[in-house]
Parts: C-alpha cells; structure tokens; sequence
C-alpha cells in the first residue's frame, strides 16, 4: 500500500481523529496504527475519508483480500474504520458496510505414543528422559 508524504500539513480530519482517540484513552500505539489505517484507506480513495460511501468500502476491503493482506490487518483497518466513522464522522451507516475477517484456526500437530517412545528412548540418560516425559506429558 502507498503512504502519503508525511511532511503534509496534519489535516482538520485527523486532528479530530487524533483528538478523539486522545480523549477516549486509547494507547499511543493503538493510536498510531488507527491513523495508519485511515491514511492506507485515504491513499486507497484517492480523497479524503469523510467522502466515503458504503461501496467504497466494500472495494477497499475486497482488494485487501485480493493483495493477500492477513486477517490481523483487515481486521485492525476495521476498528481504526470503526473508530472513524462513528466516533469522529459520526456516519453509523458506513461502520455498519465494514466486515471483520474470521481467522483460520490450525491445529497443532502432535507427536504420535509411537513417535513420544522413540523421542524418550533417544534422550542419552535418565535426567533428559524424565525431563523429555514431564515436558510430553504436560
């Protein structure tokens, strides 16, 4: 994604931004990130974000999908988006156009009672078979 010069003016937008992250206690890097969104979905527009539509966002977020952008990312766009749209803009409608992205949960792969025994009988004595046997166990 394309970030705008950062030696451009602060505009009236993301001082309101900033200033109603301040006042709600949000954490410096919360903030940061809330910022970095918006400014990703700006340079995305191509305008400023208080222009938005509902299909707007729908196409930001379809092309993130499409670069392959992870779901901790879209869904950090979604809150800082959030945050935008009903706290500063105060546009309920828009926030309601964001999607959050459900992760893909993987299993983690176990050791089979066939591949634990060969583990234990490779240990060289008894002090790292116990430790092996409590660390399997637990």
């Amino acid at each position: 994604m394309a970030t705008p010069s950062t030696d451009a003016p602060i505009s009236s937008l993301r001082q309101r931004m900033q200033h109603d992250m301040l006042m709600r206690g949000l954490g410096s890097h919360t903030r940061q990130d809330y910022v970095r969104h918006v400014r990703y979905f700006a340079a995305f527009l191509g305008r400023s974000p208080d222009t938005a539509t509902p299909d707007d966002i729908r196409r930001f977020q379809l092309d993130q999908h499409e670069k392959g952008v992870g779901p901790a990312t879209i869904n950090g766009a979604v809150s800082a988006l959030r945050f935008l749209f009903l706290v500063t803009l105060q546009r309920r409608d828009l926030s309601r156009a964001l999607v959050i992205t459900r992760y893909h949960r993987k299993l983690p792969d176990v050791l089979s009672v066939e591949e634990a025994g060969r583990l234990l009988e490779a240990a060289p004595g008894l002090k790292y078979k116990a430790a092996l046997g409590v660390a399997y166990g637990a």
